[in-house]
């Protein structure tokens, strides 16, 4: 997000293979009208049209409603469309994607479901507004990011995007296909027509209170926001919602207009939150943004997106890793939060349950302190659908490799909650763990994983239907390398993503000792909480002494020029999280290295060398 168009250092324009219709000028609609629901065709409310070729079947679910057409984009991969597509071009970012440089805009795009940010809500919003969006979305796994964000697309902004869930036979025919139409409650496909069932929200036992909130008793923004929970509710084959008692908003950085369009126009119509909620990370430093060179237009509207949600409610915490706030989730307590590397953590390591909300969803569920009784809030979601068996090599090196693993274990399951096995002798630290986690949620859609000895629910049954997969010596070979892809000499050191913990910061300034970072610059992303600590125990005084910069608020997913460094071209990072991420949000490629290699290239310029397992 160095610049609008996602452009960046030694990287071509982003250009698409299939581009559909005119490059669009983002647009900003902050008094767009309300579609009101009974103006949009009340779902279940369908006409029916059986023809001669018509297969009725169980087969095509429609999540959200529309009539569509196009040409197929069959992804075989989920695609996450936050940091995996140009919010501006519909292009395919993502540089470990099969489908990179193809143009989502127009298409029927096909994919199993969608995996990594729960940003991509965001982003498809914006590209629902700049007419650049999907012209439908066939998934046929269970998926809630994409859904959503069509549906604020359609009931708040009038831009309609449908959504269809089929089974894995038609799937199929679609991927094969070379032209879908959707229309009349059926689904064209060739020469086959298949009947496409609308969804029921209107059966979801829902209690007194939903059922003011739905009739608007407590306003418009209330209304709205339980009309959406109920609808997603439904999509996710709830009966009913559930109390949650804290949320966590993440749609605050400022990477696109959708987001500011979103927060101030829910601000505006009263919209509050109802428990206690923190607020994400976000795209300035809030309280020193002015000094830093920032554009003015810039830093004004990335301020006035974090402060909307301060206005509705929530606490200015401005971090990904809440976590590391004071007081975290309890073991089984059900919260609502949004950003993957956190959802993911909560679940796994502290064992509280929350699905992986997508953003806007987010805000509703803090609004009205309810979510979709469905996923991970069950026990059964909660059970691991695949065995990934871990051989980590004997050399295991620094804690880079931690990043590499989470990575490799959400390609081994990035539908499903996985069981990691083969850890249980070696010694994984919080930082590790959360590590692990992080990279696990930019190749997996899935909330959770459980590791063998090292997480508080590894010891739940696994499923009847459960497989195994292995992960050994060659796969981390193929990781290392394909995140791995800047050539030396590094000329930036990123720390932080998710923040930094105060034991992160704290063995940074024992390895830096009395060097100085004259060589090579190093950022450090942390949140407010962790600053303030690292201030009380001396440690930013060591790290701001030997040339670190520790910055709050910001994090790598939404660091821009100049805070970034123009001038830098290949940058070293101790997060897989950011590896993956890097070169479609900023241009440039990356290096993998654990702490101490981070400090080592900036003092002396060094650039770490292949693990000693590689060779």
């Amino acid at each position: 997000m160095l610049e609008p168009n996602l452009t960046g250092a030694d990287s071509d324009p982003v250009i698409c293979r299939n581009p559909v219709g005119p490059p669009q000028t983002p647009k900003m609609m902050p008094d767009q009208e309300l579609i009101p629901l009974a103006d949009q065709g009340k779902v279940g409310l369908a006409t029916w049209r059986f023809g001669p070729n018509m297969i009725e079947s169980d087969a095509a679910l429609q999540l959200v409603d529309g009539t569509a057409s196009g040409p197929v984009l069959a992804c075989h991969t989920g695609i996450s469309f936050w940091g995996g597509i140009d919010p501006l071009s519909g292009c395919v970012i993502d540089v470990h994607h099969p489908n990179h440089g193809d143009g989502v805009s127009g298409c029927v795009l096909a994919m199993p479901t969608s995996r990594g940010s729960c940003s991509g809500s965001g982003v498809l919003l914006e590209l629902a507004l700049n007419d650049r969006a999907p012209a439908c979305l066939i998934f046929s796994e269970q998926e809630e990011t994409l859904t959503l964000g069509a549906l604020v697309a359609g009931r708040i902004f009038g831009k309609t995007v449908p959504v269809v869930r089929v089974s894995s036979d038609l799937f199929d025919r679609i991927i094969h296909a070379d032209f879908v139409s959707l229309e009349d409650g059926s689904l064209q496909v060739g020469e086959e027509r298949w009947s496409v069932t609308p969804l029921h929200p209107d059966v979801l036992d829902l209690s007194e209170t939903d059922q003011k909130l739905l009739a608007g008793e407590a306003g418009e923004a209330n209304r709205v926001a339980m009309e959406v929970l109920c609808q997603m509710a439904a999509a996710q084959g709830a009966s009913r919602l559930r109390d949650v008692t804290r949320g966590h908003i993440d749609g605050c950085i400022l990477a696109h207009d959708a987001n500011l369009i979103f927060s101030e126009k829910l601000a505006q119509m009263g919209a509050k939150v109802g428990i206690p909620t923190t607020i994400n990370a976000i795209s300035v430093d809030r309280e020193h943004w002015q000094e830093q060179g920032l554009p003015d237009d810039f830093g004004r509207r990335a301020s006035r997106l974090a402060d909307a949600y301060v206005q509705m409610g929530a606490q200015p915490t401005f971090t990904c890793a809440p976590y590391l706030l004071e007081q975290p989730p309890r073991l089984g307590e059900a919260i609502g939060w949004s950003e993957s590397n956190a959802v993911i953590y909560a679940n796994t390591v502290l064992g509280a349950k929350t699905v992986k909300h997508p953003d806007y969803l987010d805000l509703f569920i803090a609004m009205t302190g309810r979510a979709p009784l469905a996923g991970v809030y069950l026990p059964e979601g909660r059970q691991a659908r695949r065995v990934v068996e871990v051989t980590v090599p004997k050399a295991m090196g620094d804690e880079s490799l931690w990043a590499l693993l989470g990575w490799l274990i959400g390609r081994a399951a990035p539908d499903r909650v996985p069981l990691v096995k083969g850890l249980d002798g070696v010694l994984l630290t919080d930082d590790d763990l959360k590590s692990i986690c992080a990279a696990f949620g930019t190749t997996s859609g899935a909330p959770m994983l459980h590791i063998a000895g090292h997480t508080p629910e590894a010891d739940l049954p696994v499923l009847a239907e459960a497989d195994v997969v292995t992960i050994g010596a060659a796969e981390f070979s193929l990781a290392w390398r394909e995140l791995n892809q800047a050539k030396p000499p590094v000329d930036l050191v990123a720390i932080g993503s998710p923040h930094a913990s105060l034991t992160e910061c704290q063995v940074l300034a024992r390895l830096l000792s009395d060097q100085i970072c004259t060589s090579v610059p190093m950022i450090v992303t942390v949140g407010r909480n962790v600053r303030d600590q690292a201030r009380d125990d001396g440690t930013l005084h060591q790290l701001e002494q030997a040339g670190v910069r520790v910055i709050p608020d910001i994090c790598w997913c939404s660091i821009t020029e100049p805070v970034f460094p123009p001038e830098a071209r290949s940058i070293l990072t101790n997060s897989g999280k950011y590896a993956h991420y890097a070169f479609g949000l900023s241009g440039r490629h990356v290096r993998l290295g654990g702490l101490k290699a981070c400090v080592e290239a900036a003092v002396t310029g060094r650039s770490p060398a292949e693990p000693h397992w590689l060779r």
